[in-house]
């Protein structure tokens, strides 16, 4: 099994940045492609931004795209995303996960989550 932590949420006004992180403990974050998924209050999780085992292909969803950046350190055995002009409609909890696959738009897939971090855009 895989632990997740993911920290660095909070409150930040638009057009703000913000960077989370995900560290992983109990097995090598090399056995894992990585997402980070979000849920607003009342809607579904959904897809934000996906990496490979070691870095090299890295997929987002098109509301990211452009604005938000996801890499991995795997000596470190973590995972970040690096939000900038961030948007009120960016508000939710968001989550990191670890599929033994590969990378899913699906949270389905994913076989290990973290607890979530709330990140909380302001107008």
């Amino acid at each position: 099994q895989v632990q997740l932590v993911e920290s660095g949420g909070g409150l930040v006004q638009a057009g703000g940045s913000l960077r989370l992180s995900c560290a992983a403990s109990g097995r090598p974050l090399t056995n894992y492609a990585m997402g980070w998924f979000r849920q607003a209050p009342g809607k579904e999780r959904l897809f934000v931004a996906g990496i490979s085992r070691f870095g090299r292909n890295v997929y987002y969803a098109d509301s990211v795209k452009g604005r938000f950046t996801i890499s991995r350190d795997n000596a470190k055995n973590s995972v970040y995303l690096q939000m900038s002009s961030l948007k009120p409609e960016d508000t939710a909890v968001y989550y990191c996960a670890a599929d033994p696959n590969s990378v899913s738009y699906s949270y389905i897939e994913y076989d290990y989550w973290g607890q979530g971090t709330q990140v909380t855009v302001s107008s």
